[in-house]
């Protein structure tokens, strides 16, 4: 493979002005698809083979028109203060409001509160609920445009309003964070190269690989039923990793030159060893985010197949634009340790100065010679952070978990004043009684099983269809939607329905937002074993392959598990148990999100994996090439650490951006994501990688004779362009092929 891409980045070097126009043109052409494409709103949200989901396609069929899944909207009214909602002024301004609420072209129907009895027993809170024909992924703009001006009314008229429910769920604004990570990167490219012009070709090939991949996701969105929320992994992750792979390769190119070698031969050489890394480093990020498809979940699939997309264009861009581009930089960007004129660069170095080690060098050989307290501080520091791991709880965020300024939070607490904790999280119960002979009595028995569990507040007369074989009862909890007691709760109806169906022939189903998301929770749990073996097992056999070695993959998917368990730990300190909360803008503390452990698994797994193969493969090249194992390790850090701290800083820089955002939702992700890199890159790969190799020797590189022979030969060291002779009768091959 080195050969292969020695041969690349030479003749994307000599035929620059080709390969440039070729990626323009890419640009160009996905820009012009994606302003072209009709414009695709939010993607369908279903979560197939769960009982909440069946529940919601038995109505479609069962009540024609309902929209059991569309979107729902609570307005809530408090009166004044010493007034009630049943004055005749404030009946009036409400009734009002319902009117003009359900002029809306998108509202299936608007619950008048003083038809509906949702009226608090004290009169000053009452709500109106507003149903949609569609879900609140797919809602139109202008329908949550007349949802808040009919309360901006209702606000002029003296009451207090607020809106509750899924209608104003909007995918959060993020443009505002990545010029901040892009910021920072930018400072750390400065840094690391010494050169503006170096510093900023990373930035404008990560910039242009995720131009692409957005605008390819936006031109597919209608075709493909791709949200906008599809879009926010791959940018997030296309440009990470576009940053970092180029990053590789400008270096690898600066140590070249510091060799003395062409600027041709240097291109060639870097995309042919550091390029090789790119390539494995990329194929790993690959299989995490496409193995997201195993839990089963069609939006998780498609941001994981889309995100996939992004790093495949960002390891073929970093692989041909990046040597075409140092062509046209020529002599503008120096060999390694050189700096340019405008960053003091051009004063000569004293001996002294220049033979002096760099500290990625002072780090390993303090390494080397104390590996095991090094090893047993790094294993037991990421044993402490992951402590709080024990204790997590997983769930989906309802409103109750939005900050305390947004009018979701404040409409929460209205109904929670009002109503009780539960009446927030309401659950729907479907009897299917077409299989049975007394369909109302069905129902009748289903109502009366049900007010006879513990934690129900409320059970509703049962509501059949036209065709009376199917009926909807709603469940008011006593406790709020995301606390374990609703989650017993809902299996204590389910264990219900078992004893219901063998007595009546009839099926009971619970569902509902708060009951999707308990089902969504579950599925994720337990694909979260089979993802895991899938991932690590896949990356577990690449890097075989790559490292020629048992011990080495083995020691890299152990240093994962660590880095993963310890970043869920300080997940669970902050957004559970309340540590530096306020430092971090979290307003409420609750269960962490289900889709969390998984997504960290998948993101953070092809994220350190890159670590890994750019470190570790800097220290294989060196073995083969003769030296100790001690010393090789010493030498890939030479070469690799600086660079490698530089991608993790950026890396941070990019996460830690979307710590800001006001959903909770995204400032998880983004702490969750920013602080498993830092563990990951700084503790795993940095301290415990380096004393493990230490302690090996030269075990860490055995690998049994007939696996060996069996493996294909990839040659990620380079060690074939050691032999070349003659390069340029080689790449003249290359064009007549």
């Amino acid at each position: 493979m080195a050969t292969f891409l020695y041969k690349l980045g030479r003749l994307a070097f000599r035929r620059r002005h080709f390969v440039a126009l070729i990626w323009v043109a890419l640009l160009t052409l996905a820009g012009v698809g994606a302003a072209s494409a009709p414009a695709a709103g939010n993607s369908s949200f279903s979560i197939p083979g769960t009982e909440a989901q069946k529940a919601f396609d038995l109505l479609e069929q069962r009540f024609p028109g309902m929209s059991a899944d569309g979107a729902t909207a609570r307005v809530v009214f408090k009166a004044p203060d010493g007034e009630k909602m049943t004055d005749a002024a404030h009946k009036a301004t409400v009734e009002k409001t319902v009117k003009e609420l359900s002029d809306g072209s998108e509202v299936a129907s608007v619950a008048d509160p003083y038809e509906g009895n949702a009226v608090s027993k004290d009169g000053s809170i009452a709500y109106a609920s507003v149903s949609y024909k569609v879900s609140g992924m797919e809602l139109e703009d202008s329908s949550r445009d007349a949802l808040e001006t009919a309360a901006d009314e209702a606000r002029d008229a003296g009451l207090t309003v607020e809106i509750g429910g899924d209608a104003l769920q909007t995918t959060p604004e993020t443009g505002a964070t990545e010029i901040i990570g892009i910021a920072i990167a930018a400072v750390v490219l400065v840094i690391t190269f010494g050169s503006l012009l170096a510093a900023g070709l990373p930035l404008l090939t990560a910039i242009i690989g995720v131009g692409i991949g957005v605008s390819t996701i936006a031109a597919l969105a209608a075709a493909l039923d791709l949200g906008s929320t599809t879009s926010t992994l791959a940018s997030m992750i296309g440009l990470a990793v576009g940053i970092d792979y180029a990053l590789f390769i400008v270096s690898r190119y600066r140590a070249e030159l510091a060799e003395g070698r062409s600027r041709e031969d240097a291109a060639g050489r870097a995309v042919g060893t550091a390029g090789s890394a790119v390539v494995f480093a990329g194929l790993t990020v690959v299989i995490a985010l496409v193995g997201l498809s195993v839990v089963n979940i069609p939006m998780l699939t498609k941001m994981g197949v889309a995100a996939a997309g992004t790093v495949v264009i960002a390891v073929l861009i970093a692989l041909t634009m990046i040597p075409a581009l140092l062509g046209f930089a020529g002599r503008r960007v120096r060999p390694a340790g050189e700096k340019s004129k405008l960053l003091g660069g051009g004063r000569a170095k004293s001996a002294a100065k220049a033979a002096k080690p760099n500290m990625g060098t002072r780090w390993a050989s303090f390494v080397v010679r104390r590996p095991v307290a090094v090893l047993l501080l790094g294993v037991l520091g990421l044993g402490a952070a992951a402590v709080p791991a024990a204790s997590l709880e997983l769930g989906l965020p309802d409103d109750g978990a939005q900050p305390t300024s947004t009018t979701q939070r404040k409409a929460y607490d209205l109904l929670s004043e009002g109503f009780g904790p539960g009446f927030n999280g309401p659950l729907m119960i479907v009897v299917d009684a077409k299989g049975s002979d007394d369909a109302k009595a069905a129902f009748t028995e289903v109502g009366d099983e049900i007010k006879g569990l513990k934690d129900v507040v409320t059970v509703t007369p049962a509501a059949p269809n036209k065709a009376g074989d199917t009926a909807t009862i709603t469940v008011i909890p006593d406790s709020k939607p995301s606390s374990a007691s609703t989650e017993e709760l809902v299996h204590a109806i389910r264990d219900k329905g078992s004893d219901i169906k063998a007595s009546t022939d009839a099926e009971v189903l619970v569902t509902g937002s708060t009951a999707m998301n308990i089902d969504v929770s579950q599925k994720l749990n337990d694909a979260l074993i089979p993802y895991l073996i899938l991932v690590v097992g896949l990356a577990f056999l690449l890097l075989i392959v790559v490292f020629r070695s048992i011990l080495v993959p083995l020691k890299a998917a152990l240093g994962f598990l660590l880095s993963v368990m310890a970043a869920l730990g300080a997940v669970v300190a902050v957004f559970q148990w309340g540590w530096l909360s306020g430092l971090m803008g979290v307003e409420e503390t609750g269960p962490v999100m289900s889709m969390m452990p998984i997504f960290m698994v998948g993101v953070v797994f092809g994220l350190a994996m890159d670590y890994e193969v750019f470190l570790v493969t800097r220290m294989r090249e060196a073995y083969v090439h003769g030296e100790k194992p001690s010393q090789a390790v010493v030498t890939g850090f030479r070469h690799g650490a600086r660079v490698v701290t530089a991608a993790a800083v950026i890396m941070m820089a990019v996460f830690a951006g979307f710590i800001g955002s006001s959903e909770s939702m995204i400032k998880m992700i983004g702490f969750g994501l920013a602080i498993a890199v830092f563990f990951d890159a700084f503790i795993v790969r940095m301290a415990i990688v380096p004393a493990v190799l230490a302690l090996l020797g030269k075990r860490a590189w055995w690998l049994p004779k007939w696996l060996d022979s069996a493996l294909p030969n990839v040659d990620v060291e380079g060690e074939g362009l050691r032999t070349r002779s003659d390069a340029g009768d080689e790449d003249r091959e290359l064009v007549r092929a």
